[in-house]
């Protein structure tokens, strides 16, 4: 009784809302509590774009302490996008059975201990054990943190809170940048130690804020919960009738998986729909990753050193400006999301990309090994600056965004872990690769190749992919045709 007193006193000011009352009858206030729990969630993000990344400045200094080569640079860089397969396979299996929330938990404690042991690390075995404790954190935040905030939020929010893993990732790969700056003049041992240490201190407070948080309301009635499901989409929809909707399309989509029979895997071999989402999920993931931006994330100060920039106080803090220009991108994103729709950020997006790869590429194809050439520099910032800005616009978050919502309830932990992987494994390529890619066809060559990438999925977007926008998780499965 005390329960459901508490949910009526809290739903109150909605139920007053949706009362005929001119103009305000027809759009009821917003429910804010699934934004904080959101927000709260994607907070693991923030640690997963921050050791990701953080091998961009520390790389510079761990050469000159331990002597590591180019060749085991590229791989402690990359191997942590490989290394994030193990978690993003496991983490579908983990948040079904787990629940979504002690799924988050547990990352964060995957990113407590792999950049203790980096900073502790006296050697190269050291630092790639670390990195790989690191990866499955990195693999269980990229698949966890969308889901969570797809599965807490309404419709009406849904584009702005699926967004916030990204934007947080974003935020997570500027602070790196800040940490790189901000150390570098400390001895060269000291330096890149503390570069990762800085991001040990926030797992233990962001595992502890989680468990205030409530579960999914899908999990929860996937695990036959339906009364906690019910206090949970009471709590974290804009009105009453919209969480006994929710409810409802819940039931209807449990309730058909369960009587389906067999492995929801069964249902890609015998639905054409289903495949149809599967394909795009990893379709996505491909092109955001293989159009290079890894390249730009781990490899700034290398890409702008070979422009001619010759400070390693003017990279670094070029750095921090492409950190700060692709986080601040990704909050257009947030505000766009539900107002102009999935598909038109992505295409305007992907075009912004392959243009300014092109131009990144015809710099260093025209000004190959020119050195203190301010104008050429500018050009060659000016374009990556553009480049992170349009990725994250539009195809970083909302890859996310649309995989995450397309997904069908019973597959999703399963597919989000797929499209994961398929991420992860570009990533890894591309960053494993990108020191020997440059130096096998010029650093303008591997430039035009990733705008070639970005062309490439402009086109299947154009082509493929139905616009989502408002629409209920349920709702996609008659829009794929997956019933």
């Amino acid at each position: 009784m005390e329960e459901e007193q508490h949910r009526q006193d809290s739903e109150a000011p909605l139920l007053a809302a949706s009362k005929p009352d001119g103009a305000a009858s027809s759009s009821p206030p917003r429910n804010r509590f699934p934004f904080f729990c959101a927000v709260l969630a994607s907070m693991t993000s923030v640690l997963m774009g921050y050791n990701v990344a953080v091998m961009s400045g520390a790389q510079i200094f761990m050469a000159e302490d331990l002597g590591v080569s180019d060749t085991q640079i590229e791989l402690l860089s990359g191997a942590i996008n490989i290394y994030s397969l193990v978690g993003a396979l496991l983490a579908g299996w983990t948040s079904d059975r787990l629940g979504r929330r002690l799924t988050i938990v547990l990352t964060n404690g995957f990113f407590l201990v792999g950049p203790l042991i980096m900073t502790l690390a006296g050697g190269y075995t050291a630092l790639m054990a670390g990195r790989f404790i690191s990866g499955i954190g990195v693999g269980y935040a990229l698949v966890i943190a969308p889901i969570y905030a797809a599965e807490i939020a309404p419709a009406s929010s849904r584009g702005l809170l699926s967004s916030l893993p990204e934007i947080f990732i974003n935020t997570g790969v500027m602070l790196s940048y800040v940490s790189n700056f901000a150390f570098s003049a400390l001895p060269a041992h000291l330096a890149w130690r503390l570069m990762f240490a800085a991001g040990v201190v926030p797992t233990v407070f962001l595992a502890a804020g989680v468990l205030t948080m409530p579960e999914s309301p899908r999990w929860l009635a996937m695990k036959g919960r339906l009364d906690e499901a019910k206090a949970v989409l009471d709590r974290t929809s804009d009105t009453l009738a919209d969480a006994e909707q929710r409810l409802l399309e819940i039931e209807e989509v449990v309730d058909a998986g369960s009587n389906g029979g067999g492995s929801t895997w069964n249902e890609v071999a015998t639905k054409a729909g289903v495949r149809r989402v599967l394909a795009t999920v990893l379709a996505l993931q491909f092109f955001q990753q293989a159009s290079g931006i890894d390249s730009v994330v781990l490899y700034g100060p290398r890409v702008l050193a070979m422009a001619g920039v010759t400070s390693n106080t003017l990279l670094l803090g070029l750095n921090v400006l492409f950190g700060v220009a692709k986080a601040g991108s990704i909050l257009i994103a947030m505000a766009l999301a539900d107002r102009v729709g999935r598909r038109p950020l992505l295409l305007v997006s992907t075009g912004g990309m392959t243009a300014s790869l092109l131009v990144l590429g015809s710099v260093f194809a025209a000004f190959a090994g020119a050195k203190d050439d301010a104008a050429v520099a500018a050009v060659a910032v000016a374009a990556v600056v553009a480049f992170v800005c349009t990725f994250s616009v539009g195809f970083g978050p909302m890859a996310w965004v649309y995989s995450s919502e397309i997904l069908p309830l019973r597959l999703r932990g399963q597919g989000a872990g797929l499209g994961t992987a398929m991420n992860r494994v570009m990533s890894g390529i591309v960053t494993m690769t990108f020191i020997s890619l440059y130096g096998a066809i010029t650093m303008a060559g591997a430039f035009y190749l990733y705008a070639a990438v970005a062309a490439a999925s402009f086109v299947f977007i154009y082509t493929c992919l139905p616009e989502t926008r408002g629409r209920n998780l349920e709702d996609m499965e008659q829009l794929f045709r997956t019933k």
